[in-house]
């Protein structure tokens, strides 16, 4: 991977954020393995340990939805049917089911999803997107403010503007920096 993807938003928007500007960081599925492995321990079941290419195609079509989602909820607009639907199939693939399981003296319900790995992963992933496009919270969801990114995030301070303070809070306060300093060192240049 040419850098490591941002981790620690909502899982479905850590998904989206695989696809920074002029870039794919699920572009195979040693990549998809390496993203699950980070993510281990928000989805609520392990991913495929060596995923195929079904299951990568299957995750970016639900990272294609969600993108169509948030795009428009960025810009104030109706969301997509098609990538609702999209969400709702990816759901109804492998939808949860509670088993009921006597152990010892105690009754446990665990939630299972029927279908393959990729279709399992697919329906976690639809249903952790539809979680967070149902809580109010989305209403803050921001793309970063430096020029270069596309990445979105839930800003838990509203003056918050950048997707990380290390990444691009950081480039951009280094080059503010640096263009003072540069129309310091030069008084006659023009400041547009």
């Amino acid at each position: 991977m040419s850098e490591a993807p941002l981790i620690g938003e909502p899982l479905a928007l850590d998904l989206v954020n695989t696809r920074p500007a002029d870039d794919d960081l699920l572009s195979t599925p040693d990549q998809l393995a390496e993203w699950l492995r980070s993510q281990a321990d928000r989805l609520p079941e392990r991913g495929p340990a060596h995923p195929t290419a079904d299951d990568l195609d299957q995750v970016r079509r639900i990272r294609t939805h969600l993108t169509a989602v948030f795009e428009a909820l960025l810009h104030d607009r109706r969301p997509p049917a098609a990538a609702l639907r999209g969400l709702n199939n990816a759901q109804s693939a492998a939808p949860a089911i509670r088993h009921l399981e006597w152990t010892g003296n105690t009754l446990t319900a665990d939630a299972r999803r029927p279908g393959s790995a990729g279709a399992r992963l697919a329906a976690a992933l639809a249903e952790s997107a539809a979680e967070l496009l149902a809580d109010p919270s989305i209403t803050r969801l921001k793309q970063c403010e430096a020029q270069d990114c596309v990445l979105l995030f839930l800003p838990a301070h509203p003056r918050r503007r950048w997707c990380s303070a290390q990444r691009c809070g950081n480039r951009v306060r280094v080059a503010r920096y640096y263009d003072r300093h540069k129309k310091a060192s030069n008084p006659g240049t023009a400041t547009g």
